[in-house]
């Protein structure tokens, strides 16, 4: 009779995303994820199924992480156009990590999008969570007149995460402070209306 294996999901989840991010989901072998989490293949196995179950629950958990730093951001600051707008400038801010690995979500549908639709499904329905939150402080902004009643939510908030996927993809190109600037004050500009 196999034995139930007890570790911490959440810090396996932790441990394998860091893994998959560094290395992405193709050149992450089971030892490295074996090395990674502390677990043995068949537990890896056991618990996740295979490497893609592990790795579309790291996309969740991932994406879950993302839409609560969102949410938190929006609601410690004084109105939610102003935590849009500190959740940009602390994305900018990444930009120029010494490290950047940009977004995990985003860097998976540029390396899998074409080739594994579950994959694909799951980086997708993570970046619609944020898009949705975007909405929803946007539609906010405009009951509470920080934004114009002309302005159209559901357009702004798709130019936001198009913006943030091309922070995403900027970062990993190691910018200079000064054009990951340029980009922020743009988006800025539009959110001033």
């Amino acid at each position: 009779m196999a034995r139930n294996v007890e570790f911490n999901r959440n810090e396996v989840l932790e441990n394998a995303m860091e893994t998959f991010w560094r290395k992405g989901y193709s050149m992450t072998s089971i030892p490295n994820l074996v090395e990674a989490t502390k677990l043995n293949p068949g537990s890896i196995y056991a618990a996740f199924n295979s490497k893609e179950g592990l790795f579309l629950e790291t996309l969740n958990f991932y994406g879950q992480r993302s839409l609560n730093t969102l949410q938190q951001t929006i609601a410690e600051a004084d109105s939610p156009l102003t935590g849009i707008k500190n959740f940009c400038t602390a994305l900018v801010s990444k930009c120029t990590d010494d490290e950047p690995r940009g977004c995990l979500l985003v860097n998976t549908l540029l390396e899998l999008s074409s080739h594994n639709p579950t994959i694909q499904a799951q980086a997708n329905k993570q970046l619609k969570a944020i898009e949705a939150e975007l909405y929803n402080a946007l539609k906010e902004a405009q009951k509470s007149g920080e934004l114009p009643k002309s302005a159209d939510p559901k357009a702004l908030s798709k130019y936001l995460m198009v913006n943030i996927w091309g922070l995403r993809v900027l970062a990993k190109t190691k910018p200079i402070k000064q054009d990951t600037k340029l980009v922020l004050e743009q988006i800025l500009a539009t959110l001033n209306g």
